[in-house]
């Protein structure tokens, strides 16, 4: 997805001078190390490569009270759209949570650092293995019992599915820009597909048009060159969206001072080689796989969210049972909303997520493994 919004910005990008736009992003990468330092007594700052499942995976572990503060286990989404070049934009979360945010298999510096030859088994399956051995790794890591699991976007495929099998391991599911897949039943509605229709439809845009509805609703079943072509078409249809993403994913990318240029081709490079991550996932179907989870579980939406709609998400999210629930739409908010808004999502975390897990209420867990 992040690729898709450079495509569409960078013929502006193209425009400017070359030394001017290097200048500037060095200004901005400058002011961004300053305000990610940690330099209280009980923080953690660690950045390195974590063998998991016979690959090295690019951690990042920063948190100004790693003692008292609660871990998040972040699962992000694209496939392949690591959430790293947005520290910056949630450094404020830090105070309050001890952030764990890593480059997934095919992705970002994980994908530089062995290459495609060396990403192993890429696949839906092997991934959610992953989260999962990650998880272990960071409560031993870290000495702590549970984790908040907080996925976003395609990331939610997997978190759904290890918040409801694996209650033990973790404090809280939190869900956002959440993506609620339905199996290959050809009846089932696809909200963010009619959408684009419509869009495209009042727009005149008849060739575009005729391409999504020759793809038909059934996401599951689209080439990786459909999905991108759907992915650009439903950025770029839709104003506020595109906004979005130019201010949040793009800006986010150049100017972050993690990544060198290099590690931004790679970041992209990325994305295209764990598109294969969805092959073969037509089946999968949420609902199906049921709707009781053993943990607290939250799902905050933006409400202008055009690729994972939230009615689909509230519809899904009315089904579930578990010990707590909460659902929040996060205003002015599209698609990543947690990094559009991170102000507003940090309070939803502070006053609805922390109080949860940090009270010592007793779940309804499986047993441990």
């Amino acid at each position: 997805m992040s690729a898709t919004v450079i495509a569409l910005t960078s013929a502006g990008l193209a425009a400017a001078p070359l030394t001017a736009l290097l200048a500037h992003r060095a200004l901005h990468r400058a002011r961004a190390t300053r305000r990610l330092r940690l330099t209280g007594p009980h923080g953690i700052d660690e950045q390195g490569f974590v063998h998991v499942n016979g690959l090295a995976h690019w951690v990042s572990v920063r948190g100004e009270n790693l003692a008292d503060n609660p871990v998040i286990l972040e699962v992000h989404g694209g496939p392949g759209a690591s959430n790293s070049p947005y520290a910056p934009l949630t450094r404020p979360w830090e105070k309050h949570f001890t952030i764990v945010r890593w480059d997934m298999r095919g992705t970002g510096r994980t994908f530089a650092h062995s290459g495609p030859e060396g990403q192993g088994t890429v696949t839906f399956t092997q991934v959610l293995a992953d989260v999962l051995e990650m998880t272990q790794h960071i409560r031993t890591r870290l000495g702590v019992d549970r984790v908040i699991l907080l996925a976003n976007s395609y990331g939610t495929a997997f978190g759904l599915r290890l918040a409801r099998s694996h209650p033990h391991l973790y404090s809280a599911y939190v869900g956002t820009d959440q993506n609620i897949h339905v199996g290959s039943d050809p009846h089932a509605t696809n909200a963010a597909h009619q959408a684009l229709l419509a869009r495209l439809r009042d727009a005149g845009k008849r060739k575009d048009l005729a391409a999504v509805e020759a793809m038909g609703p059934d996401a599951h079943r689209w080439t990786p060159a459909q999905r991108t072509a759907f992915a650009k078409l439903t950025v770029a249809s839709d104003p506020f969206t595109l906004r979005a993403f130019k201010a949040v994913v793009l800006k986010s990318l150049w100017f972050s001072p993690l990544h060198s240029l290099s590690d931004l081709r790679h970041f992209l490079k990325g994305q295209t080689f764990s598109e294969r991550i969805t092959e073969h996932t037509e089946n999968l179907d949420d609902r199906a796989e049921g709707t009781h989870f053993g943990l607290p579980f939250f799902v905050f939406q933006g409400d202008h969210d055009v690729i994972t709609p939230p009615e689909a998400a509230k519809a899904y999210f009315d089904e579930v049972t578990a010990p707590v629930k909460e659902f929040a739409y996060i205003e002015n908010a599209s698609h990543f909303a947690s990094f559009h808004r991170p102000d507003v999502f940090l309070d939803l975390l502070l006053t609805k997520v922390r109080p949860v897990v940090t009270a010592g209420r007793p779940l309804a867990a499986a047993p441990r493994a």
